[in-house]
């Protein structure tokens, strides 16, 4: 059996306390997060019972050519007549020709049997019991694939939650000082010292960042509660940490290695394969000679009849033992067995075309993300430079905006495209972490290890 590709680690019980009863002491890390999910999330418990089942099928593959034990009893009333004629009797002398009957009228009759059977030939179960097999690694790989895609669940969580907060931040602080713009501008417009279409544009931008304002509460709101189903803690305790601001670049493999480690270890694609090689173990099940089957068996028994009849009191015994082979041979099944070959044939065919199909998209994705992961770095300096020149631009565009060289609307776009930017700028931050995050799922090679690189990469 395959060893899981995940072992969570659970949290000391006074790191768990200190994150229940302080949670504002310190910021919740990913991989507290991770393991607070790990344990609670009930997407883990199905991860859990279907890693479960693996055993269940290697112990049902290990009995399939064991011996079968099978006993049956039988008790109830019977009724039995039987009549002989022509029969010839035997006494030490001379045989003698007779009829000969027996009658048995409201008798109890009781019956026992055992039988053993041990199974020496049978395609049929041969393919039967690689099918088991190969269910066992398709529940494990399973198993693994919904937990890696929960790891990548917990991190997008995680992040929402972040720019959410970030963005409510970011709209309050734009909301207030465009509310603090609205009042200067109200003020100057009383003293005639701008026209009114300067309240009027300063007004639809304070009106606008409110509806923003409220739509992002709502946004924190969800995420938070997300997070919070997933963890079982408290809102309070939420307190997460945002990217560094200078994150070394992580060594990258080439394409051509990344390609060849998707086709070799990716889950998705193992995943597919082992369900190829179940439906071609299915056709051999119902090939020409697949219902052929050759049993040792044993079987040991014996009848008993006792009643009144009409000869008077009558009773009847008779033992059976038995140690012998059975031959089965299907010689016709009215077509269903080639009903079912070509059934079998059709499945194989398309569990090969999902298989190829599901390399494709997976080498698909490993390209876009790889490309990503080349280009993110510069992208990411590309944003912070473009952050620092908005803000820059927006202090010149205030400083002007006072001696009169800018406009309302100029200043108020100056501010919007700040916030954008340190948005934009943040966003890109944390997708560029979660893309390494994808790269190391579709290369198989997504772990704990994997969480706790991203970790070191964040704030304490």
């Amino acid at each position: 059996m395959r060893s899981p590709l995940f072992k969570p680690r659970p949290l000391s019980g006074w790191v768990l306390a200190a994150l229940l009863a302080a949670p504002s002491a310190q910021a919740l890390d990913l991989l507290q997060t991770w393991e607070q999910a790990c344990q609670h999330d009930p997407q883990m418990q199905v991860v859990a019972a279907t890693r479960s089942s693996v055993q269940a099928f290697e112990d049902q593959a290990k009995a399939l050519w064991r011996p079968v034990l099978m006993g049956s009893a039988t008790v109830g009333g019977m009724s039995a007549d039987t009549s002989t004629q022509g029969a010839q009797f035997s006494m030490g002398g001379s045989p003698m020709s007779g009829n000969f009957a027996t009658s048995a009228n409201a008798a109890t009759s009781t019956r026992w049997s055992l039988q053993a059977k041990q199974p020496l030939y049978s395609p049929e179960r041969q393919a039967q019991q690689a099918q088991l097999h190969t269910a066992a690694g398709v529940a494990e790989l399973r198993a693994d694939l919904a937990q890696q895609q929960f790891m990548l669940l917990t991190v997008q969580r995680y992040f929402n939650l972040l720019l959410a907060e970030r963005q409510q931040q970011v709209l309050k602080s734009q909301h207030a000082a465009v509310r603090r713009s609205l009042t200067e501008v109200q003020d100057r417009f009383a003293l005639g010292d701008l026209p009114v279409t300067d309240t009027h544009e300063a007004t639809a931008r304070a009106a606008g960042l409110q509806a923003q304002l409220l739509a992002a509460d709502n946004e924190v709101h969800m995420a938070r509660s997300v997070l919070a189903d997933s963890t079982r803690l408290s809102a309070d305790a939420l307190k997460l940490q945002a990217p560094k601001t200078e994150t070394p670049a992580s060594a990258v493999p080439s394409l051509e290695q990344v390609l060849a480690q998707v086709q070799q270890a990716n889950t998705g694609v193992m995943l597919k394969k082992a369900q190829h090689d179940v439906a071609r173990q299915e056709l051999q099940k119902h090939a020409r000679s697949g219902g052929v089957t050759l049993d040792l068996v044993a079987s040991v028994g014996r009848d008993r009849l006792s009643g009144e009849g009409d000869f008077g009191t009558s009773s009847n015994k008779q033992s059976q033992q038995m140690l012998g082979l059975s031959l089965n041979v299907p010689l016709y099944t009215g077509g269903w067995r080639s009903a079912k070959l070509q059934e079998a044939l059709s499945a194989q065919a398309q569990a090969a075309a999902e298989a190829d199909m599901a390399l494709q998209q997976a080498q698909q994705q490993a390209r876009s993300v790889w490309l990503a992961l080349q280009t993110g770095p510069s992208r990411l300096s590309a944003m912070q430079a473009a952050w620092k020149a908005s803000t820059a631009r927006l202090d010149a565009t205030r400083l002007g905006r006072q001696v009169g060289d800018r406009t309302t609307l100029e200043l108020l776009q100056a501010e919007n495209d700040a916030a954008q930017s340190e948005l934009a700028w943040l966003r890109a931050q944390t997708d560029l972490l979660s893309t390494r995050m994808q790269l190391d799922a579709l290369t198989g090679s997504l772990s704990v290890q994997s969480l706790q690189t991203l970790n070191a990469q964040l704030q304490p």
